[in-house]
């Protein structure tokens, strides 16, 4: 059994460094990718304040097919280029999104989602999935949250 229980009133590059250490403590003896995407995407909604969605796309055959995750249904398949997380696959950079509205090709899965962060997972230079945060909430995220986003998904690159 684990107890991840964030401290809320740490400063949050502390914040994301306790995530990405009970990220490695999760996954560090289950081979199973899927498995810990789950237990990742729970984390992570666990440890992050103000998100009404947090989950995986997998990169399968040439495209993004929605992975484990925490939140409203969500679209299955996304293109590469298409919407936010489509856009941060196909160039491999983060997509840190104040007004999701304002994002050229935005896929709306849910309209509560005011803002969005999306994190390439990188293995051997490719993008093998992405992490997708949503936030009703406009502006939720900023660059402390995309590099500690960023730390996160390098870590656990070997375990998805």
């Amino acid at each position: 059994m684990y107890d991840f229980t964030p401290d809320p009133a740490a400063p949050r590059e502390e914040l994301y460094a306790d995530l990405t250490q009970a990220a490695l403590a999760l996954v560090a003896d289950e081979p199973d990718p899927v498995a810990n995407m789950a237990n990742l995407a729970a984390l992570i909604w666990q440890f992050l304040p103000r998100l009404n969605w947090s989950g995986f796309y997998r990169m399968i055959d040439g495209g993004l097919v929605l992975g484990p995750f925490i939140g409203k249904p969500a679209c299955i398949r996304i293109a590469l280029g298409q919407g936010v997380c489509g856009a941060a696959a196909q160039s491999a950079t983060t997509q840190l999104v104040p007004d999701v509205h304002a994002f050229p090709g935005h896929i709306a899965c849910d309209a509560a989602s005011r803002s969005e962060l999306v994190v390439p997972v990188l293995r051997e230079g490719r993008v093998i999935a992405v992490i997708d945060l949503d936030s009703p909430e406009p502006a939720r995220f900023d660059e402390t949250d995309a590099a500690g986003l960023e730390r996160l998904a390098a870590a656990i690159a070997p375990h998805v």
